[in-house]
């Protein structure tokens, strides 16, 4: 399974971003989280097996809600739990 670690950069707290990411990932199929960071971006982990979905999700992810000035993406090794949540701040 290709599990990708995401970091967005731009106004993307305070306007939905995250409950953006929670639905386009239900419609996907892709499991994993979603939090805010404390410098005012958000980061996620998102993972499917097929990484057309994954790369799907991550073009979405320059339409949601705010300003994305930028999307920052690396492959990553962390547990991913079946099904996609919004998490606390880190």
């Amino acid at each position: 399974m290709l599990a990708v670690e995401i970091i967005v950069q731009g106004r993307v707290q305070g306007v939905g971003f995250r409950y953006f990411v929670l639905k386009t990932a239900h419609v996907l199929g892709v499991d994993g989280e979603v939090w805010n960071r404390r410098n005012g971006g958000v980061e996620a982990i998102a993972a499917h097996p097929d990484p057309a979905k994954v790369e799907e999700f991550l073009l979405a992810l320059k339409d949601g809600p705010g300003r994305v000035d930028a999307i920052h993406s690396s492959p990553c090794s962390f547990p991913v739990k079946s099904g996609f949540r919004i998490t606390d701040s880190r």
